[in-house]
């Protein structure tokens, strides 16, 4: 396993994503996960899987304190009250007393920021949380962000994959000792068949997959949260700390979706 550093905080560069797990499929994908030796485990109210991670986490062998767990509150919690009350109900349901990471998920502009900002940061101060941050957040509401919040912003959780490979954001992140978390790190699906990924990864012996996730870590400060359920793509992705891709490699990987742009070319040349 890789670390990522930011903010003093050693963060593995690898996580398991929980985004649409449910049930006894979530129980068994983090314990799966914990086992092959995954320490970094993200879930989110809105995910209504939260009490699953938890009973992962209490019936694994890994210790809590050896585990980065990120939760997330939901957009119609953000009113301060609201806010402590939820985050509360969430350390219930994991079963922990603290979470290491605590984000709002998607922004609200109902909400003064200002508001829950200072929310957030009383639960840093009351020990329930380690640090905070944003998810989905825009550069520019990132920087509302920073500059309301009494606490650092640890990350801002965000599509990123070499379809998306948000440049401009990320350089931001990097030069704010921020940590861009990436989610949907495979994309939707094209990438598993990518044949400049499925080339590359040939020479290393790695499914596109693994090369596509190795490109997201291979970034400073940034750290990857697939979602699998399965042994086999749990180990898979997990699996990808033994090569290193060359700079041209990585300029190569990340470039626009190429289903999309041949739609898009189709549709400007054929009229459709």
């Amino acid at each position: 396993m890789e670390f990522t550093t930011v903010q003093g905080e050693q963060v593995p560069r690898l996580g398991l994503g929980t985004w649409q797990l449910a049930g006894q499929d979530c129980y068994g994908a983090v314990r799966t996960a914990l086992s092959v030796g995954y320490r970094h485990i993200d879930t989110a109210q809105a995910y209504d899987n939260e009490e699953y991670v938890g009973n992962a986490l209490h019936d694994s062998d890994v210790d809590r304190e050896d585990v980065f767990l990120t939760t997330k509150v939901r957009p119609d919690r953000f009113a301060p009250d609201k806010l402590k009350r939820s985050v509360n109900e969430s350390l219930r349901k994991l079963d922990t007393d603290y979470v290491d990471l605590l984000l709002l998920h998607w922004p609200n502009p109902i909400v003064d920021l200002r508001d829950t900002m200072q929310a957030m940061a009383d639960l840093v101060e009351e020990g329930s949380v380690r640090h905070v941050g944003v998810s989905n957040f825009s550069k520019k509401r990132l920087i509302k962000a920073q500059r309301v919040s009494p606490e650092p912003i640890f990350t801002n959780q965000v599509k990123f994959h070499p379809y998306k490979p948000q440049r401009e954001l990320l350089r931001y992140c990097q030069d704010s000792d921020i940590l861009l978390t990436a989610y949907s790190p495979l994309g939707t699906g094209g990438i598993l068949d990518d044949d400049v990924l499925r080339v590359i990864g040939q020479q290393y012996d790695k499914t596109p997959a693994q090369v596509a996730l190795r490109w997201a870590t291979q970034h400073r400060n940034v750290a990857a949260i697939p979602k699998a359920t399965s042994r086999e793509h749990i180990e898979e992705n997990f699996d990808i700390f033994d090569f290193k891709l060359t700079r041209d490699e990585l300029d190569r990987i990340a470039r626009p979706d190429p289903v999309k742009n041949g739609l898009a070319f189709a549709k400007a040349t054929l009229g459709i």
